[in-house]
């Protein structure tokens, strides 16, 4: 059987890979080093840092509305409940952006304010990344892809949101939360189990560097 264009770029996709994101990876983020600084505009306007939030846990969403992966997680209120969730912890949750102008997924921040409250959505807040550079920074590969820094800047964790790679709404019965297991060994002084798995979502479209 001839596989289609589109049908290897869904498989990479499944897979955790970024056509656009290869050379990302090789100098990517390491689970149990420092976070990768960033500075990014938030919806509001505001220009936002790694460093403002020291001595908290922060959660980065890697999100896009019109993903499927995305959408079973937002229709189902299960993203909006972990956000709500971990923002009863003290945990700052971030949401990022990343989809360049032009590629599916671009919002600007009136927009992206205005999709979190028709889904009740609960980030601490939302950053645009529309030329990359926080997706660089964490090779950041699918939507969505999570990563937790804990409170001393390391980076905990970084995959999947949880182990049930579909789009199907079906899938999250008895999945497996990665980021509420991580978050609650973090918690308990543990070291977290399983700190790095394989993303799975919408790839993440990078804009050319310039």
């Amino acid at each position: 059987m001839k596989l289609t264009r589109q049908g290897f770029i869904a498989g990479l996709a499944l897979a955790g890979l970024s056509l656009t994101a290869g050379a990302a990876l090789a100098d990517g983020p390491r689970v149990g080093a420092p976070a990768p600084a960033f500075q990014a505009v938030d919806a509001d306007g505001k220009t936002r840092n790694l460093s403002e939030f020291a001595g908290k846990t922060v959660i980065l969403e890697w999100t896009n509305h019109d993903c499927p992966y995305v959408r079973k997680h937002y229709n189902s209120a299960t993203m909006q409940t972990l956000q709500k969730d971990m923002a009863k912890e003290g945990i700052v949750w971030l949401s990022v952006i990343s989809s360049p102008v032009g590629e599916q997924g671009h919002v600007e921040g009136a927009k992206a304010k205005e999709l979190s409250a028709q889904r009740n959505a609960a980030p601490a807040g939302i950053l645009l990344d529309p030329k990359s550079g926080m997706a660089r920074a964490y090779a950041a590969q699918t939507t969505p892809h999570m990563y937790i820094i804990d409170p001393k800047g390391t980076l905990a964790y970084m995959g999947a949101i949880d182990d049930k790679p579909s789009a199907s709404a079906s899938s999250l019965t008895g999945a497996k939360s990665y980021v509420r297991q991580a978050v609650a060994e973090l918690k308990a002084g543990k070291s977290v189990s399983e700190a790095s798995t394989k993303a799975y979502g919408c790839v993440v479209k990078y804009a050319p560097v310039s």
